[in-house]
């Protein structure tokens, strides 16, 4: 059904690229036995592509779908957000953006009261900007998404309510422009991607060159985890303070409850960052994404924990919808993803290669999460465990 490797690597530094080192789980006093469980969980849902597990900064396992391996990409949906707010954290410490309440009216001209928002409600998703039921993942589907995203008007009096709002996300990219005269990207590249040792890599713009900084980065499992060991290590890496720990600490509070439709447990929510369990000896954060891309962090333990379910890469990195344009045109996003998964199962539109018709970020039904939710509860137990 799938390779399994329990094994153990640090990284060291190979022409610009940091591999894993090796570390085994008896090294470090975990029983091999409650990783083989957490990643059991993970591949009681069909959905998992890869799972790659780390602790005190070495990689002690990862296991693979048939046909997927450790260069496999994943996409991260939504788990783009904490890649990009991160520079907007290294922006505040470098002094580009004064703090995280400065409104955002100095860095996007409005001309309106949503001036007055802080990049803080922006991150903590309490802007008070207008809110669908589709939380504005409509937006994936047009041609300019800044565009959209700038015609989305207040609707309530800021920091009076966590909304999960895919507008918050993408206005950052319009805050790191102004802010450093550079696209979130290149930025990305140059302050945390070369430094983290992830070559290997595809971040998303729309078809009017916009950055989407709400979604859309496709990497390596593993590489995920670098970045997940950059907030587990507290902002440094391989000696390296890239963002300061006070900030890595700011991130990592308890700001908001969230409501979950799929989960009986308590989340909350934190400067682009979900907090799965806040306990005393245990507080285990994760940047998600849909359809059950996840990059869990456990900072007080130094574990990272990373999930990423079956993916088939587009080409390029540009998006662009080809003879679908017309769909940017309909809000009902459920319709949406059922009407393009339809027409590529049937052949009339492809995926994938440079000759095909679209490309964007597209995860047909085999990576759409199912039971991994259902054990959402048991998967925390068992990355709490492997500190205990």
């Amino acid at each position: 059904m799938f390779k399994i490797l329990v094994i153990s690597f640090s990284f060291f530094l190979v022409s610009n690229v940091f591999a894993w080192n090796e570390k085994s789980p008896s090294d470090l006093n975990i029983d091999s036995k409650k990783i083989e469980h957490l990643f059991d969980l993970a591949f009681s849902d069909d959905a998992t592509q890869s799972v790659v597990l780390i602790k005190d900064g070495f990689l002690i396992g990862e296991r693979y779908a048939n046909g997927y391996d450790k260069e496999s990409f994943g996409t991260s949906w939504s788990v783009a957000k904490s890649f990009y707010a991160a520079l907007i954290l290294i922006s505040i410490d470098k002094g580009e953006i004064q703090s995280l309440d400065e409104r955002i009216g100095n860095y996007i001209n409005f001309n309106d009261e949503r001036d007055e928002i802080t990049i803080r409600q922006l991150l903590n998703m309490s802007s008070g900007l207008q809110y669908p039921w589709h939380q504005h993942e409509a937006m994936f589907f047009k041609v300019d998404h800044m565009e959209y995203a700038k015609k989305i008007e207040l609707e309530k009096q800021p920091d009076t309510l966590f909304e999960y709002n895919n507008i918050n996300s993408m206005l950052l990219g319009e805050i790191l422009i102004s802010a450093t005269g550079k696209k979130a990207d290149i930025l990305l590249e140059e302050r945390i991607l070369d430094k983290i040792g992830i070559a290997n890599k595809t971040l998303w713009r729309d078809a009017a060159d916009n950055v989407l900084t709400y979604c859309c980065i496709d990497m390596s499992a593993r590489d995920y985890a670098k970045f997940g060991q950059l907030f587990a290590n507290d902002g440094t890496f391989n000696g390296e303070q890239i963002i300061s720990k006070e900030l890595i600490d700011e991130t990592f509070q308890y700001v908001w409850d969230t409501p979950s439709t799929w989960t009986t447990s308590t989340r909350g929510y934190s400067l682009h960052w979900w907090v799965s369990r806040y306990e005393e000896n245990s507080k285990i954060f994760n940047a998600s994404g849909r359809f059950g891309q996840y990059i869990f962090v456990d900072n007080d333990n130094d574990v990272v924990f990373v999930r990423i379910t079956k993916y088939q890469p587009s080409f390029g990195s540009k998006q662009n919808w080809g003879g679908l344009s017309w769909i940017g045109n309909i809000n009902n996003v459920g319709f949406l993803i059922w009407l393009y998964q339809g027409l590529e199962s049937t052949g009339l539109v492809s995926f994938g290669d440079a000759d095909d018709d679209i490309s964007t970020p597209n995860t047909r039904s085999d990576g759409e999460s199912d039971q991994f939710y259902d054990d959402y509860h048991l998967i925390l137990d068992a990355i709490q465990d492997l500190s205990q």
